[in-house]
């Protein structure tokens, strides 16, 4: 128990010294940022909507056209032939019957 005690004190030693560190590094870590937004032409208007060079950030876009399911299993299972074969269908697969035949 007395290891634990210890283990607790430097915990919360380290995390003083981690706010004390930031405290002194975020006016730097300010202006390094005004710098960088004022060098690339970047507004806040731009940060709140989550743009950069006119593109959205992140991963694809999500169509406003759902896929069209080309797959329908014996319990109502459906799957549009995108991305990894679901397990109701790889098990059906597997157990012999042809993947055609679940077809829409």
């Amino acid at each position: 128990m007395n290891k634990l005690v210890e283990i607790q004190k430097q915990i919360a030693l380290l995390q003083q010294q981690a706010e004390e560190i930031k405290s002194q590094e975020f006016d730097s870590a300010v202006q390094d940022i005004k710098a960088k937004m004022a060098a690339f032409g970047i507004t806040v208007a731009d940060l709140n909507a989550g743009k950069a060079r006119g593109r959205k950030v992140g991963g694809a876009s999500k169509s406003s056209n759902p896929v069209a399911i080309k797959f329908r299993g014996p319990n109502g299972e459906t799957w549009t032939g995108r991305g990894l074969m679901p397990r109701w269908l790889a098990t059906l697969v597997a157990s012999g019957q042809a993947k055609e035949t679940f077809t829409v």
